[in-house]
């Protein structure tokens, strides 16, 4: 068995069993959640509703399912049986403990809406995504990034532009980075084929598996750039409500992230159509046919996955942490003025722009400046998310980073 690797949201978990009677881990198929759950809660009994006599009993009897499995509990692949939020209320409601339920499953319409409207006030979600490059560099700081000062004293780990290409093309799934022996075309093939078999069936009638998979791959081919539904639609052939619909799965099964634009009234030349983003790299990778590291960083899309990597990096500290929704955007305009990615944290913007190269120049925050304009806001340090060593400075307020302290 691979060794367990240390994951940033175990403290989040703790925090949240502390304040809630319930606690429910989501995300994407086979980023560690059971798996987390097991190591925070160790002697908490688990119950799995891929178990044919578990499942039976809590869709029937929904309403007996905690009389017979008393809580302290831990019920995993809970999507299988929504029914039993409204059976965890009631068992909550006759008793004031907190941590006695604990809940991990592919986040879905169905268990989001059944889990956030039973237990309102009673359970503390996080969502959990594959494992952050910290993560998997061992390292202990585990704050969501910003670009200040503070933050990036506390990073002192670079790694070779080569190893970044191998952490984007292999991906964050814990199973394939614990195992390298893994054969990355087989994990894979199954990964894809288990998710549309399990889970898509389950929230849409797909009809032909294989105009799915066909959707998905374009996706896939877009990270990185604008969201174009009309497109996509037409180049897989679909129309665009079913587009829209299948696109809406990706993103609820946290495959898929999409980033906002940022504006207001001050900023009506705004562009204000999302960006899309693939969770995770490797995944891409597979459904776009990039074979390994090198042809990834040589090809036409090596840009879009660098920023892909950037952006989910950043967004993973930010999950870890048990922000539900992190306070990312992007800025563009129409006169082409373009922030790559905007954190906006108690009054102030950091402003990041994305570079795959080593040697960005000051030119390269020239668009920060558009940040003045803005008001009620205050602009903060930024910098340039790059393939250098260490922390340089550009301007008096941004800074080179390496790829690696995000």
């Amino acid at each position: 068995m691979a060794p367990y690797i240390q994951r940033h949201a175990e403290n989040t978990v703790r925090k949240l069993a502390a304040q809630f009677g319930a606690v429910l881990v989501t995300g994407a198929r086979q980023v560690g959640k059971s798996t987390l759950l097991r190591h925070v809660i160790p002697d908490v009994p688990e119950l799995s509703l891929d178990d044919a006599a578990v499942l039976r009993s809590a869709t029937d009897v929904p309403e007996l399912f905690f009389r017979y499995n008393t809580p302290p509990i831990f019920v995993d692949e809970v999507q299988r049986a929504p029914g039993l939020f409204l059976a965890a209320k009631e068992a909550l409601d006759e008793s004031s403990a907190k941590g006695l339920l604990y809940f991990s499953g592919s986040d879905q319409f169905e268990m989001m809406q059944g889990g956030t409207e039973s237990l309102a006030g009673r359970v503390g979600i996080l969502t959990l995504t594959g494992l952050s490059l910290r993560e998997q560099l061992g390292s202990e700081v585990a704050d969501p990034f910003v670009p200040t000062g503070s933050f990036l004293s506390l990073r002192r780990q670079s790694i070779l532009p080569s190893a970044v290409w191998r952490h984007i093309h292999r991906g964050s799934m814990p199973e394939l980075v614990a195992n390298p022996e893994y054969d990355w075309n087989l994990f894979f093939g199954s990964y894809v084929r288990t998710y549309i078999e399990r889970d898509v069936r389950r929230l849409v009638n797909v009809g032909d598996e294989m105009t799915f998979m066909r959707f998905m791959t374009v996706v896939a081919a877009r990270t990185g750039g604008l969201l174009n539904l009309a497109d996509i639609a037409s180049e897989v052939g679909v129309s665009r409500t079913t587009a829209e619909r299948w696109l809406s799965v990706l993103v609820t099964s946290h495959l898929v992230y999409l980033l906002h634009p940022y504006h207001t009234n001050v900023t009506k030349r705004a562009v204000k159509t999302a960006k899309l983003y693939f969770m995770d790299t490797g995944l891409a990778a597979y459904l776009t046919s990039w074979t390994s590291p090198e042809v990834i960083r040589d090809g036409a899309m090596a840009g879009a996955f660098f920023e892909t990597f950037v952006v989910t990096e950043v967004l993973k500290g930010y999950y870890n942490a048990g922000v539900l929704d992190p306070p990312l955007y992007f800025y563009r305009d129409h006169d082409q003025r373009e922030i790559d990615l905007l954190i906006v944290r108690d009054g102030v913007m950091y402003p990041i722009e994305i570079k795959q190269s080593a040697l960005p120049t000051a030119k390269d925050t020239n668009a920060f400046r558009v940040l003045d304009g803005f008001s009620g806001v205050k602009r903060g340090a930024g910098g340039v998310i790059c393939m250098a060593d260490t922390v340089q400075p550009l301007t008096t307020t941004d800074a080179l980073i390496p790829v690696s302290f995000v």
